[in-house]
């Protein structure tokens, strides 16, 4: 199995320590825009956005003059994240306090949930938790007027949509629109360009945004190390390649793939006890917990839970049994089908192997997130997908092909998310100090400053500009599988998407973000910025300006001071003036052709290649322009120009281009002899 990412990160201890009111950094973080009426909370799992929650909401209450603070998750599990928490022990003003009457996270009908609701929202009591349904429900019985003056706080809010048909968001925009509630939304994986829109643009913009990134939080823990995302295809069925995948003295969640896949066998039983065959032989089943007990090969025990079995009298007891795990070695194997991922803690998880592509972005974020809890003993956390690799034979191949490739294209903006963020600072606020760790300083002195909204966006919305380049997925198909070169990305669709995402910048902004995007994916690509004073004496440097120090004199002559640089090949490239044919170069699905290659046969993958360019896209006008010049240099160098019928697939992507290009000359000058 090759990983497709792999991080290292600092264990500075800094995400999981407390400040003097008990807040760890993203609590603190979030407190720090506590008055604002609408606040969006993107941080990721595990990073303590429950508690950050109770903070607001009893500020809100005692210091800002609301009389309520409602708190809507999922599902009824998930509400234990909000039960009675005493913070006060830890410097801060009040405690957490839940009655036990407006805890709606338990068992019992929606007609007395929404009763209780009722009654919570007429009566004194200020602190309520119940789920999204719970609240659809009793906001369709109650006025909007109801809510003034009062905290809604929405948990996981990427369930929430600007779909017409999406109640939890038509109930947002109604709160906003019709009444003076404020609104705290939380999630761990919010992506607009996932499927639909999470709100409306114009709505959006009202919130105040507190981003807290995958890296801060990983590079912050005391004992996780290291991330791997990683990917190993097969063929025939699964369960016979899981010795080459599952190690079972890793512990590991299993996800089996959905009955309606094709990776499935459709007797999701019958794949459990496939499973359990593999680990070991099963002794016993303890009558008390559920929980299996498997003795391995070499003579361990291994405690496993079956969540997949939905029998009324077994399931139960082992869900109690996992919220109650203290240690290490109360359980080593959890098999799920559509449990154990969003909410779902068990911090000692190492490894979680998820069978089958999974088209949902947050499905994966959430899915990963059960891996990257800290946990003392744990150093590293894996991700691996096992997808089925396409038969050449099989009549069905261009279905299995796009199932392999949605599941690594769907994957790829983890690569942008679990990195390290490459953060903008305008030169005019920076001291001259030394910089934090792969910050890049922008000119905004010049006759062309970068405004403090492009600074936002490469600072916030990177991820959500990947998010909504890899829906375009027959043109990220294309660059994967080498059937259309990289160009096509960088100059095509990512200018596309930021126009599309944001209409409201100029020509020049949007430039201005295309190059920032594509600089950080560079910089990430490169390993990172290299601080001047941290070169090395013999370094061979080269200033990007078309004036190169030769090996040493850069550090010794001090033009280096205050300067970063990029390690391309031998050289140490300053970033203050990059090339930009080296940022239009950038191929932000780099990494990916090259686990095809590595991974499949020449001949399966000149199958895949060739049943995605049985559907590829048109050439367009911007495309051919763009490799005209391309174009040209081929011909000089073969002394021949591309070539339909090659079996280079750039060499044909140039062909088709040099035809649209001569189809569009023709009509030209048609039109102009008319």
């Amino acid at each position: 199995m090759n990983n497709l990412l792999h991080v290292e990160y600092g264990q500075t201890g800094q995400s999981a320590s407390h400040n003097d009111m008990g807040m760890r950094e993203m609590q603190a973080r979030a407190f720090a825009q506590r008055t604002s009426q609408y606040l969006l909370i993107k941080a990721p799992p595990a990073c303590g956005k429950s508690r950050a929650l109770m903070f607001l909401g009893l500020d809100k209450l005692h210091h800002q003059g609301l009389r309520k603070v409602i708190v809507a998750v999922p599902e009824k599990s998930i509400g234990g994240s909000f039960q009675d928490t005493r913070l006060t022990e830890n410097g801060f003003f009040a405690d957490w306090i839940v009655p036990p009457e407006n805890n709606l996270c338990v068992d019992g009908s929606d007609s007395g949930k929404v009763s209780a609701f009722q009654r919570f929202m007429d009566g004194d009591e200020c602190i309520l938790v119940c789920t999204h349904a719970t609240l659809r429900f009793a906001f369709d019985k109650l006025d909007v007027t109801t809510f003034d003056d009062c905290l809604v706080a929405i948990d996981e809010f990427h369930h929430v949509s600007a779909d017409g048909d999406n109640r939890l968001g038509g109930l947002i925009d109604e709160l906003m629109n019709k009444s003076n509630a404020h609104i705290v939304a939380m999630t761990g994986s919010y992506f607009r360009g996932d499927t639909v829109p999470i709100l409306l643009a114009e709505d959006e913009a009202k919130f105040t945004k507190v981003t807290y990134t995958y890296y801060e939080q990983l590079n912050g823990y005391q004992f996780l190390k290291s991330l791997g995302i990683g990917y190993h295809f097969y063929q025939g069925r699964y369960i016979d390649a899981l010795p080459d995948v599952l190690d079972a003295t890793k512990k590991t969640i299993i996800h089996i793939p959905n009955v309606n896949s094709g990776e499935s066998t459709k007797d999701k039983h019958g794949e459990v006890d496939a499973i359990l065959d593999a680990l070991g032989e099963v002794s016993k089943r303890d009558p008390q917990t559920g929980i299996l007990h498997v003795t391995t090969m070499d003579g361990r025990t291994l405690k496993v839970a079956n969540l997949v079995d939905d029998n009324a009298a077994e399931r139960p007891k082992v869900q109690a049994y996992l919220r109650n795990i203290k240690s290490a070695g109360d359980m080593d194997i959890i098999i799920a089908l559509g449990m154990a991922k969003e909410g779902f803690d068990w911090p000692y998880c190492e490894h979680v192997l998820t069978i089958g592509y999974r088209s949902s972005l947050t499905e994966i974020v959430q899915i990963i997130g059960r891996a990257t809890r800290d946990c003392q003993g744990k150093t590293h956390a894996q991700f691996t997908n096992l997808i089925a690799q396409p038969d050449a034979q099989d009549d069905d191949v261009r279905a299995s092909v796009n199932n392999m490739l949605k599941a690594i294209t769907t994957s790829l903006l983890m690569e942008q998310i679990l990195a390290p963020t490459i953060q903008f600072k305008p030169r005019s606020q920076w001291d001259g100090g030394k910089l934090p760790p792969n910050t890049v300083v922008i000119d905004d002195t010049t006759s062309s400053p970068v405004s403090q909204r492009v600074l936002d966006i490469l600072n916030g919305d990177k991820g959500e500009i990947m998010a909504s380049l890899l829906a375009q997925e027959q043109t990220v198909k294309e660059v994967i599988t080498e059937t259309v070169p990289s160009e096509t990305v960088a100059q095509v669709a990512l200018p596309q998407v930021i126009q599309t995402l944001y209409p409201d910048l100029t020509e020049e902004e949007q430039e201005q973000v295309r190059q920032g995007v594509l600089q950080s994916i560079l910089i990430n690509q490169q390993g990172g910025l290299i601080d001047g004073e941290d070169l090395p004496d013999d370094a061979d440097i080269d200033m990007g300006d078309g004036d190169n120090d030769e090996q040493g004199e850069g550090s010794s002559s001090g033009n280096v001071s205050g300067k970063q640089f990029l390690k391309m090949g031998e050289k140490f490239i300053c970033i203050d003036n990059l090339n930009i044919d080296l940022i239009d170069a950038v191929n932000p699905f780099h990494g990916a052709y090259e686990i095809l290659s590595k991974q499949v046969t020449a001949a399966m993958l000149k199958t895949i290649q060739e049943a995605v360019s049985a559907t590829k896209s048109q050439v367009s006008e911007e495309e051919a322009v763009i490799l005209w010049p391309k174009i040209k240099q081929f011909t000089q160098e073969h002394g021949r120009r591309p070539s339909l019928n090659s079996s280079d697939p750039i060499e044909v992507r140039y062909a088709e281009a040099l035809a649209f290009i001569r189809k569009m000359k023709q009509q030209q000058m048609a039109s102009q002899e008319q």
